[in-house]
Order: structure tokens, then C-alpha cells, then sequence
């Protein structure tokens, strides 16, 4: 099988298929860019009602992708242009202390790692003009496996290093693009602070989709009360690094990465962030909404790819094709 190029002559708007899809920040970037998103596949039902609720139009499958193969997406949609996705990251990460020692154990062994496979698996079955998966920065240990199991599939790859702050997200975020395009988008000359993405919401009180109040148990209150800017309630080592929560955002700087665990203290307010102020810290609109109970919402938010930065590769892909 040849090694499958990236054409100049690619008609737009264009079909996109989300593998791993989540709540859909990665989605909303693109299909804010003009992209039409068709199919996703998600197995995690509360997830996968969330998808289906922002993206009315897209088919959604509700199983595992193991048991999902190309001539299904392709029944459903036709031929697939691009195809987006973010495999599990937990086999890859150094902040799970328990992760294989060996790195391509972490690709072949372990089961949620194996996922990653799965992608290359459709993406060889579907072969799609354009790919990006994304990951967290240690998967770069494996680059070398990867660019092996990527060029049996049909492609060479290029591994992108983008900082979501880099491109208007509020918060911090690092993660590693795979895709067959090298991808260099613009950044944006001011950088958004907690303030600019949170400072115009009214108080929780639910008039605004997922803005209600999360109370902060009583026997923190006190504690919290005494927290400055940048203070957190909770520090500890872990997996070679000091780990916060509960921190009090600083509201003239750019937020910690949002976390699926992570919470955070209002900059003026002695109470916790709100899954709305969460998710204007990972740039979601807010028509954009999270179903489900209150910690998988905080879940959805804090594993998704930040809207911003999937706009800024979904622009530079626009502009490239």
C-alpha cells in the first residue's frame, strides 16, 4: 500500500469523522471552522449523549471502537476526508504513577493503550485525506513505534507539539498532534486570562447552561477563605512533580490545565468553579452542553481538547487545503 499524500485539490467544506469523541471539544473546533461532522464513535452513554445533544446532525456510536469497523462509518457517511481523535492518554502519562515501565509496553500491552492501535486500525480502513490524533507529550516516547505502525496503515506522520494557550485558551494545556499534515497554525498576539473567559458570567444560579453552584463542604470553607491567588487547599507529590487542586485562579493570568479531577477556587468568590466557568476555561461556547451528573460533566470538560486550539489546526488545515 502506498503512503497516501495530502492533496491541494481537496474540495471543502469537507466530512469529519471523531474517533474517542468525548464531549466534542475537538469537534466544535472544527465544525466552527465550516467542517461538517457526520459520525463520532463514544462508548461512555452519559458522553455519548452529550455528543449527540451538540452535534444533532452527526451519527453517534455508542460502543466500543474495538467492535467498530471502517465499512460501518463508511455506510453511514460515505468517504471520510478527515478523521480527528484522542485515544486514552492514562497509559502514556507520567502523572499515572502506575504506568508500564517499558514504553511500547504501554502501546501493546496495556489494554487502553492498545486503543491507540484501534485508531491506526480505521484510519487504514477508512483512509481519509487528512488525520490528527491527539495525545499528551509522553506519548513521544513511543515515536518511533508509532511512525512504524502509522506507515503499515499508509502514512508518514508528523508529530505536533501545540500549546493551547498558544491559541487563545484560557488555561494551560500541552498536547502532541499526529497527523500526516505538518501542522502550523498562528498564534494569537494576546493571550485570554481567567478574567477575559470568566469575568462577564453572572452568579450560578443555572440561567446559563450548567452555571450552578458546587458548594465547598464546610469543613474547607475556613481554609479556602484564607487562600490567595495562586494558593491551593491540596499539594502533593506525585509522579515525580508537586500536584495542586483547589486552587484559587489567579484572575490576571492564564488558568492551571483543567483536569478531569482538577477544581478550582473563584479568583473573588469562596466557592468552586462552576462546570460552565470550567468550560470557558477550555473555550467551549456556551451553547455548548454537559449532561450527565456534576463530576462526570467536570470529567467531559477537563478531557477535552480545548475548542481553541482544535479551531486554530482546523483553520490552518482550511487554509492549507
Amino acid at each position: 500500500m502506498g503512503i497516501y499524500t495530502f492533496s491541494p485539490k481537496i474540495p471543502f467544506p469537507m466530512n469529519v469523522v471523531d474517533l474517542f469523541a468525548g464531549a466534542g471539544g475537538f469537534a466544535r473546533g472544527f465544525e466552527l471552522e465550516g467542517f461538517r461532522v457526520i459520525v463520532a464513535v463514544e462508548n461512555f452513554k452519559p458522553v455519548a449523549e452529550t455528543y449527540k445533544a451538540n452535534f444533532p446532525n452527526a451519527e453517534v456510536i455508542v460502543r466500543d471502537v474495538k467492535l467498530v469497523t471502517g465499512r460501518e462509518i463508511e455506510r453511514m457517511c460515505g468517504d471520510v476526508e478527515v478523521l480527528i481523535g484522542s485515544p486514552p492518554c492514562e497509559p502514556f502519562t507520567s502523572a499515572n504513577a502506575g504506568r508500564m515501565r517499558r514504553p511500547e509496553d504501554r502501546l501493546y500491552v496495556d489494554k487502553r493503550g492498545q486503543l491507540t492501535l484501534h485508531f491506526i486500525r480505521l484510519l487504514k480502513e477508512l483512509r481519509p485525506k487528512v488525520f490528527v490524533m491527539e495525545n499528551v507529550p509522553k506519548i513521544l516516547e513511543l515515536r518511533g513505534a508509532l511512525e512504524r505502525e502509522f506507515r503499515k496503515a499508509g502514512y508518514d506522520v508528523h508529530f505536533n507539539v501545540l500549546k493551547a494557550e498558544d491559541f487563545g485558551n484560557p488555561s494551560r494545556r500541552t498536547r502532541v498532534f499526529v497527523s500526516n499534515v505538518r501542522i502550523k497554525p498562528e498564534r494569537v498576539r494576546r493571550r485570554v486570562r481567567v478574567i477575559d473567559a470568566i469575568g462577564d458570567l453572572p452568579e450560578p444560579d443555572g440561567s446559563i447552561p450548567n452555571h450552578e453552584m458546587t458548594k465547598i463542604p464546610k469543613s474547607k470553607l475556613e481554609r479556602v477563605r484564607r487562600l490567595k491567588w495562586g494558593q491551593s487547599l491540596v499539594r502533593f507529590e506525585g509522579a515525580g512533580r508537586v500536584c495542586t487542586n483547589f486552587v484559587r485562579l489567579h484572575p490576571y493570568k492564564l488558568a492551571p490545565t483543567v483536569m478531569g479531577k482538577a477544581r478550582f477556587i473563584h479568583p473573588f468568590e469562596d466557592r468552586l468553579l462552576t462546570v460552565r466557568e470550567h468550560a470557558r476555561l477550555m473555550g467551549f461556547p456556551d451553547d455548548h452542553v454537559f449532561l450527565g451528573g456534576k463530576n462526570v460533566q467536570y470529567d467531559m470538560v477537563g478531557e477535552a481538547v480545548p475548542v481553541p486550539l482544535a479551531r486554530a489546526i482546523a483553520s490552518f488545515l482550511k487554509k492549507t487545503i
